[in-house]
């Protein structure tokens, strides 16, 4: 078998009395999207955070690409290639999109703020940020500011920032989030274009889209998993039913 892109060992971190995330393991294998659900407080966000680097596990192991990146903040790992997008979009309402793209390929190459003016002129920064651009169906937007585009938009120009990391992995957190049905359409195609360029761990609420895409999925109640398998073998799973979708079984 394919050895995993990503893969985390028991990975466990309370806040006081409550554990947020206890005991998890899980994989990230080439080629594939892994969708991660559960109910509201589940710990789904936490789990992100440490696999990111945004917070630290208190035991635990974290791989990435065959390296133990547990002590790794989370600007090396995102060098390393590990692409990150927010339930709550991080793009900066006051710059285009094309400056937002472009001050993501600077965080990806470790340079700071004060090189954007010469990024601006580069053409070859230029040509990666429009292809980015291109692949999101965003190059038509390239000179409004974030703060014009609608919603959907800005969830696209946040895949477009995570695309400019050159991701060996894509950790999504609630990208259809605050999407109409149209929206959501788009963005479950868009999704399933780039699995093959970067794996995916997904987290979402919206059951459809993650039923469409998921090859695997782990449901995650109280900080603990109770299953992971295919679409159908999550969709069968009465603890899955009792503790998520529903007592009556998913068609």
């Amino acid at each position: 078998m394919t050895d995993p892109v990503l893969a985390v060992h028991g990975l466990t971190k309370s806040f006081g009395a409550l554990t947020a995330c206890d005991g998890v393991s899980l994989d990230l294998r080439p080629g594939e999207i892994h969708a991660l659900i559960g109910p509201n407080g589940a710990g789904k966000s936490t789990l992100i955070k440490q696999i990111a680097g945004e917070i630290a596990p208190d035991a635990g192991t974290i791989h990435f690409l065959g390296r133990d990146v547990t002590d790794l903040d989370a600007a090396a790992r995102a060098r390393m290639g590990l692409g990150r997008s927010f339930q709550i979009s991080a793009v900066i309402p006051e710059f285009t999109v094309l400056q937002n793209v472009i001050l993501a390929q600077l965080g990806a190459e470790g340079r700071v703020f004060r090189f954007l003016r010469a990024a601006l002129s580069d053409r070859r920064a230029l040509g990666r940020a429009r292809d980015q651009l291109e692949r999101v169906r965003l190059a038509h937007r390239l000179a409004d500011r974030a703060s014009e585009i609608s919603h959907g938009e800005r969830r696209r120009l946040e895949l477009a920032m995570a695309l400019a990391l050159r991701p060996r992995a894509f950790l999504l957190d609630e990208p259809m989030a605050g999407m109409g049905a149209e929206g959501v359409v788009d963005m479950t195609a868009l999704l399933d274009s780039l699995r093959f360029e970067a794996p995916i761990l997904l987290i979402e609420h919206d059951m459809d889209a993650v039923f469409a895409l998921a090859d695997r999925i782990s449901v995650l109640v109280y900080g603990a998993l109770i299953a992971t398998g295919g679409v159908q073998e999550i969709k069968r799973n009465r603890a899955v039913q009792r503790a998520y979708l529903g007592e009556e079984e998913v068609a």
